[in-house]
């Protein structure tokens, strides 16, 4: 079933043979972990058969046994050429932006925030599929293992990073673009109970703060940054910064002062600082 097909796409992947030399690598430096990384990455002959694997291992339950689980993301995996994609660019952006990510294998064994965005990516296909209680299984399953609660609707592009990622809640109408990083403690909700679009679109190239509260249907704007801690209800024009609680755009609302560079690729979260407060300790 999912197996065969896993065989037949891409096992000349080049992120893939770079990933099998590092777990190799592992299990010669760590023969502790040796079955582990044979059972999870070397074992398998497709990045989607390794990481489907290991979903089912953390998110298997009595409900999704886990060869069932299994079987079903790989399924998902093969159907869907920009899934597979963008496993890829989400784990180079993984990569790339946060220095706590030693290698790939790293990665896809130990990066909560990418296997969350893996796993909402497969409930976000069910859901798409009309397969509702299946998706809203696997959220349920995400947010308990994981503690990252994105609803299966949620639209998610491509070079997202979610950065340690627990206490994330995102909800049912939000969007999040390509390349974008988000920090823990993140959430992007509603404001009530109103039924509807009623949730935060995300722009290409952000970066939202650790703690950050954005609420309602607001629009951050691409290349936008939102500090730490900032409490966010109305839209961010592209390329600013908003920070504080309730938000306020650095350099003010007349004239902003204008980001040059992709905040989130840069991941700098304190160099406005000067320019907003006066604050010394």
């Amino acid at each position: 079933m999912g197996s065969e097909n896993g065989c037949r796409i891409q096992e000349n992947d080049e992120l893939w043979q770079q990933l099998r030399y590092e777990a190799k690598r592992d299990a010669d430096a760590e023969p502790a972990l040796a079955s582990y990384l044979q059972a999870t990455i070397l074992f398998h002959r497709t990045m989607e058969q390794a990481l489907a694997f290991h979903l089912s291992n953390k998110l298997s339950s009595s409900i999704l046994p886990s060869l069932l689980f299994y079987n079903l993301v790989v399924d998902i995996f093969m159907q869907d050429p920009e899934i597979r994609d963008a496993i890829r660019i989400d784990m180079r952006a993984v990569k790339e932006k946060d220095p706590a990510c030693l290698s790939y294998c790293h990665c896809l064994l130990n990066f909560k925030g990418f296997l969350a965005c893996q796993a909402q990516r497969v409930a976000h296909r069910l859901w798409s599929q009309g397969r509702i209680p299946l998706a809203l299984a696997i959220q349920s399953r995400v947010s308990e293992v994981f503690a990252m609660d994105i609803h299966p609707a949620t639209k998610i592009g491509k070079g997202v990073l979610f950065d340690h990622g627990t206490g994330v809640v995102i909800g049912e109408t939000a969007s999040i673009g390509d390349n974008v990083s988000i920090l823990h403690h993140v959430t992007l909700g509603g404001t009530g109970k109103q039924w509807g679009d009623r949730h935060p679109k995300i722009g290409n190239g952000v970066l939202i703060g650790a703690g950050a509260t954005i609420l309602g249907n607001v629009k951050i704007g691409e290349g936008a940054k939102i500090g730490a801690g900032a409490v966010v209800m109305i839209d961010v024009p592209p390329r600013t910064t908003a920070v504080g609680n309730p938000a306020r755009l650095v350099g003010g609302k007349r004239n902003p002062t204008k980001l040059t560079e992709t905040p989130s690729e840069t991941m700098d979260h304190t160099s406005f600082i000067s320019e907003w407060s006066d604050y010394v300790i």
